[in-house]
């Protein structure tokens, strides 16, 4: 399905099956004996979604050799990716939150249990922000399994094209002390100016001491989009609604660093590779390697100084 400005979907189809597809990740790479990670509600969230794929891919029962693309080479490597990823964010936010950071907001939040997971200081408010059917799906999944949150959760039914900032000072956002922010797999879904402008109403909602996390990948400025279209023909042939080539928006745009540092935030990144290099982790050689390639992990504060 090709994107427009006012697109839909859910958990099962488009946008929304990349969020189940990164939950099923997780759920891999906790099983994984390893322990690289531990996300004890990615299982029962995707199980719930009820893609036969996703959870045949959890229970290890797909034939690899019937699937194009799919190796358990390929499969390690975008485990250990999910789990380098989430090892990040969880940091992130342990880091911010001892530092005295009282307030965070997940921005199209998913399938993300991170308000239900984390150990959170106890005066900690959670806010996650996504469309109301991907929220309520979430709230009621884990609250039939009997999973409470470990902060206080308060939940911004509203999609990101929305008025979002304002739904946000409603429900209680206090602009005035520091916020921990939280853009995680993201970016490539939204146009060069819409993420312009995500990053510009961060910044507004910001007090001196808050905090940002999310990622940049700088293979979508020259995105592949017939290697990225054949490599996810074999979820379509699974019966998933995938076309990572349709679901992004490629070409120039503005780098994270950079746009963030001009508005006053002092973020620095640290590459996918560096991060599968401290967790001991074998790097992804390039057929095995991500279609969008390097990863770039941002993370860093807001100063005084405006």
């Amino acid at each position: 399905m090709t994107r427009s400005h006012d697109d839909n979907w859910d958990l099962a189809s488009s946008v929304g099956a990349t969020a189940t597809m990164v939950a099923a990740g997780r759920a891999m790479a906790t099983k994984d004996p390893r322990g690289l990670i531990n996300d004890p509600f990615a299982e029962p969230l995707v199980r719930a979604v009820g893609v036969d794929f996703f959870i045949k891919m959890m229970d290890g029962e797909l034939d690899l050799d019937a699937i194009e693309n799919a190796n358990p080479t390929r499969i390690r490597a975008m485990i250990d990716g999910m789990a380098v990823r989430t090892r990040y964010f969880d940091d992130y936010f342990v880091n911010s939150t001892a530092g005295g950071v009282r307030q965070v907001v997940i921005l199209a939040s998913g399938l993300d249990s991170r308000a239900y997971r984390l150990p959170w200081p106890a005066d900690t408010v959670v806010y996650e922000i996504d469309q109301p059917q991907v929220i309520e799906f979430k709230t009621t999944t884990l609250a039939g399994i009997g999973a409470e949150p470990t902060a206080t959760r308060r939940t911004i039914p509203i999609d990101l094209r929305a008025d979002w900032p304002t739904a946000l000072r409603g429900a209680g956002l206090d602009t005035t002390a520091p916020t921990a922010w939280l853009a995680e797999g993201l970016l490539i879904y939204l146009p060069p100016e819409a993420q312009d402008r995500l990053f510009d109403s961060i910044t507004a909602l910001s007090a001196p001491g808050s905090t940002i996390a999310t990622e940049f990948v700088p293979g979508i400025i020259d995105f592949d989009a017939d290697r990225v279209r054949e490599m996810s023909g074999s979820f379509r042939d699974h019966g998933v609604d995938i076309d990572m080539a349709s679901l992004v928006y490629a070409g120039e745009r503005n780098h994270v660093v950079d746009y963030l540092g001009g508005k006053g935030w002092d973020v620095e990144g640290v590459t996918r590779t560096e991060l599968f290099g401290r967790a001991g982790l074998d790097i992804p050689t390039p057929d095995t390697d991500d279609p969008l390639g390097e990863i770039i992990f941002i993370s860093g504060g807001l100063s005084g100084e405006r």
